[in-house]
């Protein structure tokens, strides 16, 4: 053999050995996982990629190891990744496979969790809105249409990161299929069907389910492991594990709930840390694995947030804000719960093993005034128009979030009452444009009494999606907009023009003063100079309802309703210089000034409020 040929082998050889040796295994003992045949108890904390700037991941994942977990969970969202049919976007913030990679790189494990139902307080569940437009096409079923989108968006899924699997060289440890799906159904062969499509799309590693206790054996597949969510006591968790495990275990809480999400008009949920200690410590002693959920639950920002609604209880809109009174705080800061639960984690470390410091708070400033005397009126703002004799959904429109004007005209002189027939979810109504009043479907109001001037009269109704429902049997009823019809009188209206207004993109418009009295939901532009950088909070307190974006990035809604009052500015978002910003005001479009003070404020409740 030729010298050079040799060189060549040996370094083929040398490339293979070193891709053999990041290669392990990851199994289930009887009692606890193995990797690479020992015992790795899993710490985990869930943290979720589009609810953090990319730019902030680093930090976040050191934080994470600063508290004492070895391990992230996070879910796969299928609304982010393929917004529109065929349509796939894994760049940037929704750089999926990036954030696992650094996870590897701060020396941490995943869990992946690209259900594609991920509920997460999220928009639909995780679920693109396009999925509602085609006929007959039932999530979370053996439904064929729904399974060949599902197979479709999975299998996009695996080419980004089975090759991250840790029997692949990477550091996913194991993947969930569905989530929580024996609290909607228990059809085996359904999951089944997941679990192939999973296998087909490269996730050939270890594979598991996850529950609530009362629901553990309906979402459970024979053969998977079975995690349960929701419960902390260890003998229970072992009990419930094996009843449905042959017997054995190991051990997994897929969701530990340190705190909780909160939603519109709603109080804000905290839980003190001392609930919480013995519990950490008496799972951790039983050598039992966790997934805390959340562990940092950052921001929903843009249109993204999910809602509940069931029989008993209204529709419940969940807020921008994901601070969850997670140990790590919304702007990744450490809280009294992360230290305390670091103490405990302390204590279960291997021999000869710490913790490495607590990295320093971030910092923060204080942004004086802000001045947006610069407005538009909505109705400047709307672009051509799609006409129709019964008004038209979001989805009818292929529109996923964001608002749309509704616009008819009707014989006036009159006095009657205006109903809109399944509202959902939020409208401004303007008769001549001014707002009369608004519509919430979170109090069932979906109407009002009107006192039309004499002649041709314009109605307007601006609607807006506050997020489709996350949870429950809802799923499958989560159109937007007017989703039947209106009525003024007893009468049905037709003869409707509809305009898109989704706010993917801000509109590019030369605003200017508006006059005073212009009652009518108005678009505010305006800049503000920085000489320095750090996490700011935007006092929204005295507006009224609306979104925020700055420098292009969509923080957020804002709603005085409550409890959230501010809206998280990261860093990272803001420059030195001069900074743009805009905001969209629903009803109080005198507003013209705000400011940034240096906290959050988010249990201020102001019920009264529209």
């Amino acid at each position: 053999m030729k010298k050079t040929g040799f060189i060549t082998l040996l370094i083929v050889f040398s490339y293979l050995f070193s891709i053999a040796q990041q290669q392990h295994t990851f199994t289930l003992g009887d009692t606890a996982f193995l990797l690479d045949g020992k015992p790795l108890q899993m710490i985990s904390g869930e943290i979720h990629y589009p609810r953090v700037p990319r730019e902030c991941w680093r930090d976040r994942m050191k934080m994470a190891k600063a508290m004492g977990l070895n391990t992230i969970g996070t879910y796969v969202f299928w609304n982010v990744h393929e917004p529109e049919k065929g349509q796939y976007d894994f760049s940037g913030n929704n750089d999926i496979a990036a954030f696992v990679k650094m996870a590897k790189e701060e020396d941490l494990w995943v869990v992946l969790r690209p259900s594609p139902y991920v509920c997460a307080e999220w928009e639909f569940g995780g679920y693109p809105y396009w999925l509602q437009e085609i006929k007959g096409l039932k999530v979370r079923s053996k439904e064929p249409q729904y399974l060949e989108a599902y197979r479709n968006y999975i299998m996009a899924v695996g080419k980004q990161l089975s090759p991250l699997l840790v029997t692949h060289g990477g550091n996913i440890l194991m993947v969930q299929i569905e989530n929580e799906y024996g609290s909607y159904s228990d059809d085996k062969d359904y999951l089944d069907i997941n679990r192939k499509m999973f296998v087909e799309a490269g996730f050939d590693g270890l594979l598991y389910t996850c529950d609530p206790k009362a629901a553990i054996k309906n979402g459970h597949l024979p053969g998977l492991l079975p995690a349960i969510n929701g419960v902390d006591d260890p003998l229970q968790v072992k009990q419930l594990i094996n009843e449905n495990h042959s017997g054995k275990g190991p051990y997994y809480i897929a969701e530990w709930y340190p705190a909780w999400f909160d939603w519109w008009g709603t109080k804000h949920h905290t839980v003190p840390y001392r609930q919480y200690l013995g519990k950490l410590d008496s799972v951790l002693a039983a050598g039992i694995s966790i997934n805390m959920y959340m562990f940092h639950g950052g921001t929903t920002r843009g249109f993204m947030n999910g809602a509940n609604a069931n029989d008993a209880d209204p529709y419940e809109p969940q807020i921008s804000s994901y601070d969850y009174d997670a140990p790590l705080d919304e702007a990744g800061n450490a809280t009294e719960k992360f230290m305390q639960f670091r103490n405990v984690i302390a204590k279960h470390l291997p021999a000869g093993t710490s913790l490495p410091e607590v990295p320093a708070k971030r910092p923060v400033i204080s942004i004086p005034e802000i001045h947006l005397p610069a407005a538009t009126r909505i109705f400047d703002l709307l672009p051509k128009p799609v006409g129709s004799a019964k008004p038209r959904t979001f989805e009818d429109l292929g529109q996923a979030y964001g608002w749309v004007m509704y616009s008819t005209t009707l014989t006036g002189g009159r006095k009657g009452l205006l109903q809109l027939k399944e509202l959902r979810d939020y409208c401004v109504v303007m008769v001549n444009g001014k707002r009369a009043g608004v519509l919430d479907r979170r109090s069932k109001r979906d109407s009002i009494a009107l006192d039309l001037p004499a002649g041709k009269v314009k109605l307007d109704l601006l609607v807006e999606n506050l997020g489709r429902i996350n949870f429950g049997p809802y799923l499958l009823s989560n159109r937007k907009g007017i989703t039947e019809k209106v009525l003024f009188d007893r009468q049905e209206l037709k003869g409707w023009q509809q305009y898109g207004l989704p706010f993917d993109k801000l509109p590019a418009v030369a605003a200017k003063g508006i006059k005073a009295g212009a009652n009518v939901p108005t678009y505010r532009q305006g800049t503000f100079t920085l000489d320095k950088t750090g996490d700011t909070w935007l006092d929204m307190s005295n507006w009224g309802k609306g979104a925020v974006w700055i420098n292009g990035h969509h923080l957020g809604r804002y709603w005085q309703v409550g409890p959230q009052q501010t809206i998280y500015v990261p860093a990272e978002w803001l420059k030195k210089g001069m900074n743009d910003i805009v905001i969209m005001e629903l009803i109080k479009p005198e507003m013209e000034m705000l400011s940034g003070i240096d906290h959050p404020i988010l249990d201020v409740l102001h019920p009264e409020a529209l």
